[in-house]
């Protein structure tokens, strides 16, 4: 007899020979002859006792077709079998649709979910394939009733679920000092230890590159400055070499002799041992800055995940103070203000300069002029960001001016703002750590269905328990995640769990990897706080004290709850500001086609990132810097803040320099500067003329505005979804032209 049912999507419920009975009777219907209750009856009891302890669906299906063909009512049997094929042919349309918009390159929504990925690729069109077929089966068989339930009804977000059954990770930040020092595999052919600033270079654009096969998210570099500095050196010594070889001259002496800078000067005038260490300090100079532009073409060009994507890479620096890494970072600024290619800003690595006093901030301090030199390179090329390491959360005891790996104690940060630094499981930092995975709740929705309550305290009330519920369905389900991640074997991850995860050298290659993930972070996001607040209280943290009050205790809630998981679960769960790019839009729809179009909520085509004061929001940039500052140090999984400059900000550094000052005294952590950016499509050519139509060096009408996405750059706006093709068009200026001089 059949006790219980397997459903299509894995489920196993009691068996209900009612539904068995509908589904007969909806076929009788639909014959000349009608309903015959005694066959219909006595096909059910029979199948019903007939049966295994438990089936599944189709073969339950199965049993009445035979049942009903053995039957005089052979009519029956038709039309069941006809309705039968029409459901299956229904439950396979949304799939031959979503393949047909890919074969056919339509620009919508699903070809256009992550801009920095071309779908319209034979490669991109593979892993759009993939990726629309994978997520049903992650949905039917890796998820929870609950989270299943919570995604569907669009209060829950996973992020990259078409990677969940691969069980890959999302970022982490290269100790690249371990591939510069010892090499390594990947694939067929060894990488053996830098000798010199080429090879260093490279070999850091293939770390990037081979890891970015093996995570679904991004790579970072949290030390490009120090991890590049000894190469220099050496460099320095093949050129004296060189020399020794040619003057018949010994330099021994010159090798190791502390050197205050590399800055090129003329040789006239100089002699003896003196001349060939300027002409060796220009030489190294010139190759340092090959090396980096090779390094920037190299992350603009080399494609991973089967070539259909350049690798999301960033650079942390601006904190090492000894001669070589001042070169580095001279060097790599240098090479982004003069662009790539025919002059183009290049899109990666998303670079971020690490903000720090005694170090780089005031005038006295030794990098002081490499922070102009990146505020400058900013004001054209959009970076780098600015990671500022004087907040207090982002501050580390350990950290000491004379230490030489000091790095070790300083937060690194993905470009896109995850942010990793807090550890319950081992060192506090940011190397060989990252983000496992995150998920994004949709606070806006929580909101919406409290609006019919009159009473603004029940409101409010009812919004933070309806929050509380989907906080523990979010934390579950990533520790349900968790738990399928950490089942992979180390030889999954040949370079990530090799030679880059802290811990994970000690593995073997048919260890799981469970022992040593627990380093990484769990995310929780959310997004659409200003859409939120509007739908509780009438107006958004912007535009009301009230409603920043609200809002900081919604985000000071979820803190408090992830801390709770954190001791429940014993993971590093966090809060994340998403950075939402296909989500902006995808939630927005969904809740419009159920609630309708509400006044400054569900009227504009995407909600707001994260914490921000939405994008539409006139004011100053004073005022949304103290409206988003309170936010960072509650969202320590990553978090962003910037401001738009109206105009050409390329020879004002000044401005740029004046928005790290108000993070500075805001506490802010991370963020950067937009401003205007006209490209050519066609020859390259780059602008800031805000009416730019025609390209004045080819002539050419196909110009796009290069922006920011999310935290990061996209070459074009064509691959841009439609929500944040709206955002982008609904932004206005915190900074007028006039105003450039000063913030305050």
């Amino acid at each position: 007899m059949i006790q219980t049912v397997v459903k299509r999507d894995g489920r196993i419920v009691g068996f209900n020979e009612q539904k068995i009975m509908a589904a007969i009777r909806k076929a009788m219907l639909h014959t000349d002859k009608g309903e015959d209750e005694r066959l219909l009856q006595t096909i059910t009891d029979r199948i019903a006792a007939k049966g295994n302890s438990q089936m599944t669906v189709e073969e339950i299906q199965d049993a009445v077709e035979m049942e009903l063909m053995k039957s005089a009512r052979k009519d029956v049997a038709q039309r069941y079998i006809a309705y039968r094929n029409q459901r299956s042919i229904a439950r396979k349309a949304k799939t031959r649709d979503v393949f047909l918009d890919i074969v056919n390159i339509k620009n919508n929504d699903v070809t256009r979910e992550n801009a920095n990925m071309n779908a319209d690729t034979p490669a991109g069109m593979m892993m759009k394939f993939a990726s629309e077929t994978t997520k049903p089966f992650v949905d039917d068989y890796l998820l929870s009733p609950e989270s299943r339930e919570a995604v569907e009804h669009n209060y829950l977000h996973i992020h990259d679920k078409d990677y969940y059954p691969t069980k890959s990770l999302t970022c982490v930040q290269h100790p690249l000092d371990n591939i510069l020092s010892q090499g390594f595999i990947a694939g067929h052919g060894a990488s053996r230890p830098a000798k010199r600033i080429e090879t260093a270079s490279v070999l850091a654009c293939i770390s990037m590159e081979c890891c970015q096969n093996e995570m679904h998210g991004g790579q970072a570099i949290p030390a490009f400055d120090f991890y590049l500095a000894p190469y220099v050196r050496l460099t320095y010594i093949e050129e004296l070499k060189a020399l020794e070889d040619l003057n018949g001259e010994d330099y021994k002496d010159l090798y190791d002799e502390p050197l205050m800078d590399y800055l090129k000067k003329p040789l006239d005038g100089l002699t003896g041992k003196e001349r060939a260490q300027q002409h060796a300090i220009n030489k190294t100079i010139g190759r340092v800055h090959q090396a980096m532009e090779a390094f920037i073409h190299n992350m603009n060009t080399i494609h991973s995940r089967g070539g259909n994507q350049v690798v999301f890479s960033s650079i942390n620096y601006g904190t090492d103070t000894s001669a070589e890494g001042r070169c580095v970072m001279r060097e790599i600024l240098l090479s982004t203000y003069e662009g790539v290619g025919g002059g183009e800003t290049a899109i990666f690595p998303i670079q971020i300069w690490k903000k720090k006093r005694g170090v780089n901030y005031l005038p006295e301090d030794r990098n002081f002029d490499l922070y102009q030199l990146a505020c400058k390179v900013t004001a054209r090329r959009f970076f780098p960001n600015f990671l500022n390491l004087d907040a207090t959360y982002n501050q580390d005891s350990d950290w000491r001016a004379d230490d030489p790996k000091r790095y070790v104690h300083e937060v690194a940060t993905m470009g896109c703002r995850t942010r990793v630094f807090e550890n319950r499981f081992g060192p506090r930092t940011s190397i060989g750590r990252g983000n496992l995975s995150f998920t994004t709740i949709n606070i806006v929705k929580l909101a919406i269905e409290c609006m019919e309550e009159k009473d603004r305290q029940k409101r409010i009330d009812m919004f933070f328990a309806k929050l509380d519920n989907m906080l523990e369905i979010a934390a579950k389900q990533l520790d349900d995640r968790y738990q399928f991640q950490k089942t992979a074997f180390v030889k999954q991850f040949p370079l990530l769990m090799k030679s880059l995860w802290i811990g994970a050298d000690k593995l073997g290659p048919t260890d799981t990897i469970e022992s040593v993930i627990n380093q990484g972070t769990l995310g929780i996001g959310f997004i659409g706080l200003a859409e939120c607040l509007v739908a509780l209280i009438g107006k958004h943290h912007g535009e009301s004290a009230e409603a920043q009050e609200l809002g900081l205790k919604i985000v000071s809630y979820m803190r408090e709850r992830v801390n709770d998981f954190c001791e429940r679960y014993h993971h590093n769960y966090s809060v994340l500001a998403t950075p939402a790019e296909g989500l902006s839009g995808k939630f927005t729809k969904k809740d419009r086609k159920e609630f309708g179009s509400i006044p400054g909520v569900t009227d504009r085509d995407y909600y707001t990132n994260s914490n921000h004061v939405p994008v539409y929001y006139k004011c100053s940039a004073r005022h949304k810097a103290e409206t988003e500052a309170p936010y960072h140090e509650m969202t320590r999984g990553g978090h962003i803040f910037y401001v738009e400059i109206d105009g050409d900000a390329t020879h004002n550094p000044q401005v740029i320099m004046s928005v790290v000052d108000m993070m500075d005294q805001l506490n802010m952590g991370y963020g950067s500067v937009n401003h205007n950016r006209n490209r050519c499509m066609d020859c390259g050519y780059e602008n800031a003329t805000p009416t730019l139509e025609v390209c004045p060096k080819c002539g050419s009408t196909n110009i796009d505005k290069l922006q920011r996405i999310t935290g990061y750059l996209v070459g074009t706006t064509d691959r841009w979804n439609h929500g944040k093709l709206c955002e982008l068009n609904d932004r206005v200026t915190h900074i007028e032209g006039s105003q450039q001089q000063n913030l305050f």
